[in-house]
């Protein structure tokens, strides 16, 4: 008999009572003893996937946003406590690299015969406190789209809010110095947008990142994008589809590598997101912690 503690957040786009209803029924008719407890502030989805662990759960299902889902996930690193994920935000970018169906009750039925795996994480040193991301972190244009576009947005219009906020920004968009340590081997690179992927997916299944990169091979992989006006903007995204890596340098408009520690600064200061939550600004340094957290994933993957 499975037990598990469902945390939910009431504050996300798609999780009204009648959708976590269908959640729980759905787990319970599948014989699984299962609570739901619901967060109330930022901290909360870590406290109580901490009280799961001291609880003896075998899983800690999320049915929120990638917000709610890191912030329990922080807490089931290191443990044998496993990670469901139940779509429920806006971005679900977590849900769509696991392929797990956007529908709440369709993804309680997957997460009933899915199995635990290993997965990566990325650890972000900050000032209040160690930040982990399971997609990418990132800074310059798509932490400024991810802090530009309010939330009652965002529950209003779903991804079509970033969208929008995106053709917004787009003119501004300008490229900075940025200074890339990998493993202590230091670039430098002229950037409108770093990432740091720890999957390969930013909008899943639509826009890949580049080849090989998946949560299960303790790298990161660092994405540099270089544009100075629209023109160039769709240039860089024209190259990201195609999947033509190049390496970092002033020729490329996009560049890739590869390491187990990035560090990343900039003149001048740029904000910085992680799995599309605001995550202070630069300079930062991520580390992949191999292994990190098991997550539950469907078995057709």
């Amino acid at each position: 008999m499975t037990r598990a503690l469902v945390i939910i957040n009431p504050a996300a786009a798609r999780t009204a009572p009648l959708a976590v209803n269908a959640v729980m029924s759905t787990l319970r008719a599948a014989g699984w003893v299962a609570e739901v407890l619901a967060t109330g502030g930022p901290g909360d989805a870590r406290s109580l996937a901490e009280y799961g662990v001291a609880e003896g759960v075998d899983v800690v299902a999320v049915f929120g946003g990638d917000g709610t889902t890191m912030q329990a996930a922080a807490g089931l690193v290191g443990t044998d406590v496993a990670l469901g994920v139940i779509p429920g935000g806006t971005g679900n970018l977590l849900a769509g690299n696991l392929r797990i169906p956007a529908s709440p009750a369709r993804a309680a039925k997957a997460l009933v015969s899915a199995r635990p795996k290993p997965f990566d994480l990325g650890r972000m040193e900050r000032p209040e406190g160690a930040q982990y991301f399971a997609v990418a972190c990132g800074a310059g244009y798509d932490a400024r789209v991810m802090a530009g576009t309010l939330s009652e947005h965002k529950r209003r219009w779903g991804m079509a809010a970033y969208v929008a906020t995106t053709l917004r920004l787009i003119s501004d968009i300008r490229s900075t110095v940025y200074a890339i340590t990998i493993d202590g081997v230091e670039y430098e690179a002229n950037a409108a947008m770093v990432l740091v992927a720890n999957c390969g997916e930013v909008i899943p299944p639509f826009v890949r990142l580049g080849p090989g990169i998946t949560p299960e091979d303790g790298l990161l992989d660092v994405v540099v994008m270089r544009a100075n006006n629209f023109s160039q903007s769709v240039r860089a995204v024209w190259d990201l589809l195609r999947i033509a890596p190049g390496f970092l340098g002033e020729r490329a408009y996009v560049g890739y590598a590869r390491g187990r520690e990035v560090r990343v600064e900039t003149d001048p200061v740029q904000p910085v997101q992680l799995d599309g939550e605001p995550g202070g600004h630069t300079p930062f340094t991520v580390s992949v912690i191999p292994g990190a957290i098991r997550i539950m994933v469907p078995g057709r993957r």
